[in-house]
């Protein structure tokens, strides 16, 4: 399950806006708000995309957001 708190921190860090994430996931905004508050998994490319694209490269990070309880 996606850490939904951490994640809008990350976003809101990056000043970077939903639409351009979600574009460059390759996903509608709709469709990356369903996988952010956990309607829908993200897949592992979106996960090694939208790390890419928010600069998060701490492991640790990683699984705090993308695979907490």
């Amino acid at each position: 399950m996606t850490n939904v708190e951490m994640l809008d921190s990350k976003i809101k860090e990056s000043g970077l806006t939903i639409t351009f994430i979600a574009a460059k996931l390759g996903i509608s905004r709709q469709t990356f708000y369903k996988k952010k508050n956990g309607d829908w998994p993200f897949n592992q490319y979106e996960i090694e995309k939208l790390c890419n694209v928010l600069n998060i490269t701490s492991l640790k990070d990683k699984e705090s957001i993308f695979f907490s309880h």
